[in-house]
């Protein structure tokens, strides 16, 4: 499937998901949530220039820049709400580095087609949406088409 517009670590990432059974998604999910990286020291102390992801249940904030035409992502999600951190994770790994145009042709079911809404709640799907929906919107406005 390189034919996809989106990015192609994403779309790795998206067959790993569908290719697993319902308990094995969520094993992934925490992995995702432990590897993601932690915020860099110089942003520890700037949440107040990133921006608040107020429809997750959990504190999540994003920063996005853009360097040579591409798009560079920092997120800051606590380590005690994995779920949130680890779809985080997910959108870290597949989007990070990117160009605007391949993010903002990511579908925005993603977490349909990774078959999460089979093992989170509603309201844990409404927060990950969300989250994703920033993450295009700063792409778009970045230098997205």
């Amino acid at each position: 499937m390189s034919d996809m517009a989106w990015p192609e670590t994403l779309q790795g990432i998206i067959e790993e998901f569908e290719e697993a059974d319902p308990e094995e998604r969520l094993e992934m999910l925490l992995e995702f949530s432990m590897n993601m990286p932690d915020l860099p020291e110089e942003l520890l102390g700037a949440r107040d220039s990133m921006e608040q992801v107020h429809e997750c249940q959990s504190p999540v904030f994003l920063l996005a820049k853009i360097d040579d035409g591409k798009v560079y992502y920092y997120l800051d999600v606590p380590r005690e709400a994995p779920t949130v951190r680890g779809f985080a994770g997910i959108l870290y790994e597949g989007l990070n580095g990117a160009e605007p145009a391949a993010i903002l042709a990511t579908p925005n079911n993603l977490y349909q087609r990774m078959g999460l809404h089979k093992v989170l709640s509603p309201l844990r799907l409404r927060g990950l949406t969300a989250l994703l929906g920033r993450m295009k919107r700063n792409a778009e406005e970045l230098g997205g088409e």
